[in-house]
C-alpha cells in the first residue's frame, strides 16, 4: 500500500537587487549594514548574498543601470537604485513602483550645463532661443546625456522644441570641448567636475533631485509570503532612518515625586519626548528623592534638554542616538499595501 507524500513548497525568497558597480555600490552596502541587514556575500566574486536578520532574503548584485529593469520585469522583487535611474528607465504603468523615495544617501542632481564662454546663456529661455538660432542656421542643437527621456520631457516643458539628443555612456563633461555636443545633462553632486571642465549650470536647469530609493514590483509583492518578508525589510529600514532624527536623553534629578517631575518635563514642550517622559525612582546611596528621567527628542533640541536638566540639578546626563525608532505602524509598508492590494 503506497503512502501519499505531501510535497511542501519551500518558503518564497525575497529577492533584493543591489548595485554591483558605480557610486551607489559601497554606500548601499554600508547603509544595509547600519540597518542590521548586512549582505553576507562570502566571496566577492559571487553575485548573490544572504541578508542578515532576514530569513529567506537574497541579495542579487546587478549593474546599477539594470536594476530598474530587473524589478520591472520581475527578476527581482525589490531593489535599491538612484531615483534618477528609476525615473529614466521604469516602464510607464508597469509593475515597478517606489516604496521608499529617500534612503538618505547618494544625493545628487540631474542638471544642465553649458560652456562657461556662453556668458549670455543663463536660463532655459536662453536655451530655447539658442535652439531656434541653431535651426535657422541649418543645424540642430545637440545635448549629450544618459537620460534622454527625462531631458526630452524637460525641454518640451520649457518650450525647447528643436534639439537632438546625443546618448553617451562615457564621460559627458568633455562633450562640448570635443565637439560632439553643445551642452550636457548629467548627474552632479558638488559641481566641481563641471567647473574643472569649464562648464556652468543653467539657473533653472535642474531636471531632478535624486538619491537612493527602494523600489518594488507590485505584482510579485502581492504574494503573502513575499509581502511579509518585505514588511520586515521595510520596517528595519524605516526604523533606522527615523532613528537618525532623534536622541535619547537620560538624567538623574531630585524631586518630590515621579508625578511632579513628569508634569515639569511635560511643560517643556520641545523636550517632553515622543509621548512623554519615563520617570523611575533611583535607589541611590544618598537617600530617596532621586529619579531617572528619560525622553526621546529630536536631535535639534539636544542642547535644550541638556540645559533644562542642568537647570533643575540634573546629573549623570547621557545622550544616546537610538539605532531604531518605530511608529505604531510603518508608513512605507502601509503605502505598499495600498498599492499591491489596490492595484494602483
Amino acid at each position: 500500500m503506497s503512502k501519499k507524500r505531501t510535497l511542501q513548497n519551500p518558503p518564497q525568497t525575497l529577492r533584493l537587487a543591489v548595485p554591483s558597480d558605480g557610486a551607489l555600490s559601497d554606500p548601499t552596502n554600508t547603509f544595509l549594514a547600519e540597518c542590521g541587514l548586512a549582505l553576507e556575500r562570502g566571496n566577492p566574486r559571487r553575485y548573490t548574498a544572504a541578508i542578515s536578520s532576514l530569513e529567506g532574503g537574497l541579495a542579487l548584485f546587478q549593474r546599477a543601470a539594470d536594476i530598474t529593469g530587473r524589478v520591472d520585469e520581475g527578476s527581482a522583487d525589490i531593489g535599491i537604485v538612484g531615483l534618477d535611474r528609476f525615473s529614466e528607465s521604469h516602464v510607464e504603468r508597469g509593475d515597478g513602483f517606489i516604496i521608499v523615495p529617500d534612503l538618505g544617501y547618494s544625493r545628487c542632481e540631474l542638471t544642465l550645463a553649458v560652456p562657461e564662454a556662453w556668458a549670455d546663456v543663463t536660463h532655459m529661455s536662453d536655451i530655447a532661443d539658442l535652439a531656434v538660432e541653431f535651426r535657422e542656421k541649418g543645424r540642430e542643437f545637440r545635448v549629450a546625456t544618459k537620460y534622454p527621456r527625462l531631458v526630452q520631457r524637460f525641454f518640451f516643458r520649457h518650450g525647447v522644441n528643436y534639439f537632438t539628443l546625443v546618448q553617451s555612456s562615457g564621460t559627458l563633461e568633455v562633450a562640448p570641448a570635443m565637439g560632439f555636443a553643445d551642452m550636457i545633462a548629467d548627474i552632479t553632486s558638488s559641481g566641481t567636475t563641471l567647473r574643472e571642465n569649464r562648464l556652468k549650470t543653467i539657473a533653472d536647469g535642474t531636471l531632478l533631485s535624486s538619491q537612493a530609493c527602494l523600489i518594488g514590483n507590485k505584482r510579485l509583492l502581492a504574494e503573502p509570503n513575499k509581502l511579509e518578508k518585505a514588511r520586515l525589510f521595510i520596517e528595519r529600514i524605516e526604523g533606522n532612518l527615523r532613528a537618525g532624527d532623534y536622541f535619547t536623553v537620560t538624567a538623574n534629578v531630585r524631586g518630590t515625586s515621579a508625578d511632579q517631575i513628569a508634569v515639569d518635563v511635560l511643560a517643556q514642550s520641545v523636550i517632553a519626548g515622543l509621548q512623554g517622559p519615563t520617570v523611575a525612582p533611583v535607589y541611590g546611596r544618598d537617600g530617596e528623592g532621586w529619579y531617572s528621567v528619560t525622553v526621546v527628542i529630536l536631535q535639534k533640541y539636544h542642547q535644550d534638554a541638556l540645559d533644562y536638566f542642568r537647570s533643575i540639578g540634573g546629573t549623570g546626563i547621557s545622550v544616546v542616538q537610538p539605532r531604531y525608532v518605530y511608529n505604531g505602524t510603518s508608513q512605507a509598508f502601509q503605502r505598499l499595501l495600498e498599492i499591491v492590494q489596490g492595484g494602483e
